[in-house]
């Protein structure tokens, strides 16, 4: 597998986010960046993820990428939509219930638009950790089956905090 890449685009009023090969945690950091960059503009009418050259989605990228439909549904009253014609990528997607909260299609998106790459900043450990819970309780919200398979995880790294993030909470 390829180390995964973030790239995105805007395309005729929609954001377009393209995770191309194995994306996993180190890349949260540029995917959080972007995602807090877009949701704060109003100028766009929809969002897409491009899955159509991913290789393999973590579960932390899976949590941002839930977060995206619960923050455009609740500030925009839009439902994004996935290009995901791999169908073992589909098929991790259906069992978290992301067709609930996104349109899911299994056509690889295709436009000529240049896609600029987003590169990962670099996250200490705590960092990387509260990304990870974060994301994780984002999969928890959705439905009982997600909440019953991370909630051992969570419950593990929240334990595992410092002194100093626990009295933050």
């Amino acid at each position: 597998m390829t180390s995964g890449e973030v790239f995105a685009a805007f395309v005729n009023g929609v954001h377009v986010l393209r995770l191309t090969g194995d994306v996993r945690l180190n890349l949260c950091s540029a995917f959080e960046h972007y995602l807090d960059e877009i949701l704060e503009r109003s100028d766009f009418t929809n969002v897409v993820i491009d899955l159509s050259d991913a290789q393999g989605v973590d579960s932390t990228t899976l949590g941002q990428i839930a977060k995206v439909a619960i923050i455009c549904r609740e500030r925009f009253d839009i439902t994004p939509t996935i290009a995901s014609p791999n169908p073992s990528i589909t098929r991790i997607l259906l069992s978290m219930g992301f067709d609930q909260v996104f349109h899911i299609v299994d056509q690889a998106f295709t436009t000529d638009v240049e896609f600029d790459r987003w590169v990962a900043g670099s996250v200490d450990q705590e960092e990387a950790r509260e990304q990870v819970i974060a994301a994780h309780k984002v999969l928890m919200s959705m439905n009982d089956a997600n909440a019953n398979t991370f909630k051992a995880l969570v419950d593990s790294l929240e334990a595992d905090r410092p002194d100093r993030y626990k009295r933050m909470l």
